[in-house]
């Protein structure tokens, strides 16, 4: 049987993408070939709200995927991607930023597109 916590996986899946999407307009090549900050030109206040309502969840379902019997993995991946990749956006430059939210962005979604199938799987 498999337990309810995985069913999330395809939402996540879909705000991994929002995610990209977001990133890719705020930290965009336009705003780097103009200089642009992205913390001046930011989203409005509601956007910002959900953004972090929404990360809040993503990482505390990360955490409970920590005791499920599997997917186990799957959370561990998920949680030193995100780390590996704030650490990475925290040392490297504004031009780099770019890079590494697109890469960090696509190993999580790889890693939750997989997960989502071995629960297809597992069904």
């Amino acid at each position: 049987m498999v337990p309810l916590v995985l069913f999330l996986a395809p939402l996540f899946l879909m705000f991994e993408l929002w995610q990209l999407v977001i990133c890719e307009r705020y930290v965009g090549i336009k705003q780097i070939e103009r200089n642009g900050d992205p913390r001046d030109v930011g989203p409005n206040e509601a956007v910002s709200a959900i953004w972090s309502g929404l990360l809040f969840v993503y990482w505390a379902w990360m955490l409970v995927l920590l005791f499920q019997s599997f997917g186990r993995v799957h959370g561990l991946a998920l949680i030193a991607v995100s780390l590996l990749g704030y650490g990475l956006r925290r040392a490297g430059g504004l031009k780099w930023l770019l890079v590494i939210l697109t890469f960090e962005g696509a190993v999580r979604i790889g890693l939750l597109f997989s997960l989502c199938v071995y629960v297809w799987r597992r069904m």
